[in-house]
């Protein structure tokens, strides 16, 4: 039997599941559903709560990832979208680049989240081995959403404070040499603002900025990373959908100051899911 798309467009979602603290596909599969996609998660790791937390459930889902997506080839799945965050190894990174050249087609758009670090420091999790084994998968993307630890890590670049628009540029140009033809660099610190540099192959670069509420949350890129990853299934202009992003994370973020949700719970999003519509 094959299960092909008819009329609704179909997903393929690997990253890690916490049960508590809105992260990762706990937040990813309702805002891409919300966005009219059908979403198929693949685990990478089971979590009782994301590691923020002082204690926490770790059940590493590694030797049965590559069961898992052999039931989906079983089934002939096509996915319009594969979406890729938290890879906790090497191994795993090496399970989704070969995930995606069986399952990629010439429509079928790959995102990439690099989720390895924040601040100018890799997670705890992360070796530098890991690191540079991440940069395997840009050949396969066609979008990366790397914070700019993350993109300074990409691009063999030194992590620094400040950033101009010039070395913003040749960040993104670096990334962009190894496949990927958009790239947005997320959460630059400027001043009272968080930016977002958005850069597409042939276009100009653009700074989008909001300003900045509160404090830092867990799962903030997840969201942002969803949104992208769903708008660029259903074609809609990058750029509109970076601003968009960026202002559905600050209403997030506003929301759950105005509720008093405690920083590592995230961001109470679905009091907004339904503006994505």
């Amino acid at each position: 039997m094959e299960y092909r798309r008819n009329r609704q467009k179909r997903m393929a979602l690997i990253n890690d599941l916490s049960g508590f603290g809105r992260c990762s596909i706990a937040e990813q599969l309702p805002v891409i559903s919300v966005m009219k996609i059908e979403c198929c998660p693949m685990p990478t790791s089971i979590l009782s709560n994301h590691t923020g937390f002082e204690s926490f459930y770790f059940d590493d889902y590694t030797d049965r990832m590559e069961r898992y997506a052999a039931e989906w080839k079983k089934l002939n799945l096509h996915f319009d979208g594969i979406c890729t965050g938290f890879l906790g190894s090497c191994r795993q990174i090496d399970i989704v680049a070969d995930f995606v050249k069986k399952f990629k087609e010439h429509d079928t758009i790959v995102i990439v989240d690099p989720v390895m670090g924040d601040n100018g420091r890799m997670y705890k999790t992360y070796s530098s081995e890991t690191c540079k084994k991440m940069q395997e998968l840009l050949p396969y993307a066609d979008i990366v959403t790397p914070n700019l630890t993350e993109a300074c890590i990409l691009a063999d670049v030194p992590y620094q404070e400040k950033w101009s628009r010039k070395k913003l540029n040749f960040l993104a140009e670096k990334i962009a040499a190894k496949g990927p033809g958009k790239v947005v660099i997320t959460g630059i610190t400027q001043g009272a603002y968080i930016a977002n540099f958005c850069f597409e192959s042939g276009k100009e670069a653009k700074i989008f900025r909001t300003i900045k509420v509160g404090t830092q949350r867990s799962g903030t890129g997840d969201i942002f990373c969803a949104i992208i990853a769903a708008d660029a299934v259903n074609g809609d202009d990058f750029e509109k959908s970076v601003k968009k992003a960026g202002r559905f994370i600050k209403n997030c973020i506003k929301k759950s100051i105005e509720l008093e949700i405690p920083t590592e719970e995230g961001v109470c999003f679905e009091e907004l899911l339904s503006g994505l519509r």
